[in-house]
């Protein structure tokens, strides 16, 4: 998959391309990444890609035009797929999302800078904007890596095992279950904490039930909001929410237990 990236900072992208996954991705090929400069395509000495903004206020914004020939010149080198602006103004990037873009033979993204870029600029060329959350950074780069983590760990043949990414947090709509590894035993501060014990068992039965149980668990815990999202697009078993009755129950008579 071909990512094509206007950035004013591409040494940035070296964090991607680098480092696990990713760089994997990239060696063999299933992450091809193109950096574009808007610095490159400015017409002054002075390599300016942004200015004051009109009718005063703080910062600057990013200019149109070298914007404009950045993103020209990625077209005709071959763009491909729909041009993506990191913002906090946009849609929640999503698991639902990330596999929707998986799907596609190139993304291009515009990461902008400083106050925002030109209106003008985004209404003719961006076809979505997208945000990582409710929160300011300083800039789209960081937003664009993970974005691109995100897509890249679904393009076959990335991850190393067969099935990560189908059985990790929101795969199936909920949160992952807790996971252990060696030692069975470890000591913290002189107490001894251990492993559960199903997971001991060699009871694959028991522990596929356990996993889910604890899925359910976790996210009615901390992401309540998944778990009516699951029963509204009816993945929830009749098991599942028995499950979960009989957490809130414990939960409700333990909270009593200590009034």
């Amino acid at each position: 998959m071909r990512f094509d990236v206007l950035t004013i900072f591409p040494e940035m992208f070296s964090a991607l391309t680098g480092s696990g996954i990713t760089r994997r991705a990239a060696e063999t090929g299933a992450l091809q990444l193109k950096l574009w400069n808007p610095r490159d395509f400015t017409q002054d000495a002075y390599r300016r890609v942004d200015d004051r903004p009109f009718g005063g206020g703080p910062g600057m914004v990013m200019l149109a035009a070298p914007l404009q020939a950045a993103l020209d010149a990625a077209m005709a080198d071959g763009k491909r797929g729909p041009v993506l602006l990191m913002s906090p103004a946009g849609g929640p990037l999503t698991h639902r999302k990330v596999m929707q873009l998986s799907q596609l033979e190139g993304l291009t993204l515009i990461c902008g800078r400083y106050e925002g870029i030109d209106e003008r600029f985004i209404a003719r060329n961006v076809d979505e904007e997208v945000s990582i959350g409710d929160f300011v950074v300083s800039g789209g780069e960081l937003p664009a890596m993970m974005l691109m983590d995100a897509v890249a760990r679904q393009l076959p043949g990335v991850l190393n095992t067969e099935g990560s990414a189908t059985e990790e947090s929101f795969a199936d709509g909920l949160l992952d279950c807790p996971q252990f590894t060696r030692p069975e035993v470890l000591d913290v501060d002189g107490v001894g904490e251990g492993v559960p014990a199903v997971l001991m068992s060699g009871n694959h039965a028991e522990i596929a039930k356990w996993r889910r149980e604890q899925q359910l668990i976790r996210t009615l815990s901390r992401r309540p909001d998944l778990i009516e999202s699951a029963r509204a697009a009816g993945t929830l078993s009749a098991r599942d929410e028995a499950t979960l009755r009989r957490y809130i129950s414990d939960a409700l008579s333990t909270k009593k237990g200590t009034a």
